[in-house]
């Protein structure tokens, strides 16, 4: 089983560094699309989806994060501060103690 992370580019990009695959969505669209595509693919055990995507299509992420198994769905902070958290900027500086730059 492997981690996918479906979020914006620099999420993806950063993530793909440490060896996740993922996809860069912008619209609602690409959103469900990369959904589809996830929870027909046997060989991904975590979906990860950024906050900020997540948020293009809230009902059927929040349905997939209490029903889905195979793969299991989790958000995680997206390049943006979202209305229940702080950006992964904000929460790499705040676990590494260094700021990321880019502001």
């Amino acid at each position: 089983m492997r981690m996918y992370v479906i979020g914006g580019l620099a999420s993806v990009l950063g993530l793909s560094l440490v060896g996740v695959d993922g996809r860069v969505v912008r619209d609602a669209t690409e959103l469900e699309d990369a959904l589809d595509a996830c929870t027909k693919d046997d060989t991904i055990g975590l979906l990860l989806v950024t906050t900020d995507v997540a948020q293009l299509a809230r009902e059927r992420m929040d349905a997939l994060e209490a029903e889905s198994m195979a793969p299991l769905v989790v958000e995680i902070p997206g390049e943006e501060p979202g209305p229940t958290g702080p950006s992964l900027r904000d929460s790499v500086q705040r676990a590494v103690g260094v700021g990321l730059g880019g502001d």
